[in-house]
């Protein structure tokens, strides 16, 4: 007919990636990995650093032995080991401060972090000695890094040491903290002994929060301290 009027023609097909495209059609997840680029998905974050192994004894099995041995109700009563301070004294360094150099290096493989250079708190004329004077290194150790430490003198250092009895039993200060004396260091497998220029003796000083000798010796013994019989 003459008043017919005439069909539209047909809309042309959308082109991938313009405005209203289907959504693909996949597995949870399979678009974020196209999107990367890489085709692999992505990995999981690093978890924070592990707890040491020594610390995992102690809250398991160690603390609760303590509160059934001492009969403690309150589990914050139970001793624990504060801090451990490792001092490594250097006499020649009143007559030449470099040899103070390869001590600070040998303990900071040690113990794993940048000890402090110690000083005379006072003048001793015998020893010209003066007010001020380097005189040795130390470390202040807490947390793992200080059950660690712990671990590896235990279980690998003092065994390392020539006819090893057993450290004394008579070496705490009426408080509840304990104190080594340690010969040399290469005790410690850090210590490379082609590197050695002189043997270092040490000390080291465990402080716990025992309110008496026979809690820390408790304390110290569960952790695997060798006490000689």
């Amino acid at each position: 007919m003459a008043d017919e009027k005439p069909k539209k023609p047909p809309k042309p097909p959308q082109q991938p990636g313009k405005k209203g495209e289907a959504k693909a059609k996949g597995k949870p997840g399979e678009a974020a990995v196209q999107a990367k680029g890489d085709g692999k998905p992505a990995r999981p974050k690093a978890s924070s650093r592990s707890t040491a192994r020594l610390r995992e004894r102690f809250e398991k099995e160690i603390a609760p032995a303590l509160m059934k041995e001492f009969e403690l109700k309150n589990p914050m009563a139970v001793p624990r080991i504060e801090k451990v301070v490792v001092n490594m004294g250097v006499g020649e360094a009143t007559q030449n401060a470099k040899v103070l150099d390869p001590a600070v290096a040998e303990l900071q493989q040690i113990v794993g972090q940048k000890p402090v250079i110690t000083r005379a708190k006072k003048s001793i004329a015998a020893f010209k000695v003066r007010e001020g004077m380097p005189i040795g290194a130390m470390a202040t150790l807490r947390g793992d890094r200080m059950f660690e430490f712990l671990d590896r003198l235990i279980n690998i250092a003092l065994p390392r040491v020539r006819d090893f009895r057993g450290v004394s039993t008579k070496s705490f200060d009426g408080r509840g903290n304990y104190t080594l004396g340690l010969r040399d260091q290469l005790i410690f497998p850090e210590i490379d002994y082609a590197k050695v220029d002189k043997m270092k003796g040490m000390n080291v000083t465990i402080v716990t929060t025992a309110r008496t000798d026979d809690q820390a010796r408790a304390l110290l013994k569960g952790l695997g301290m060798p006490f000689r019989a």
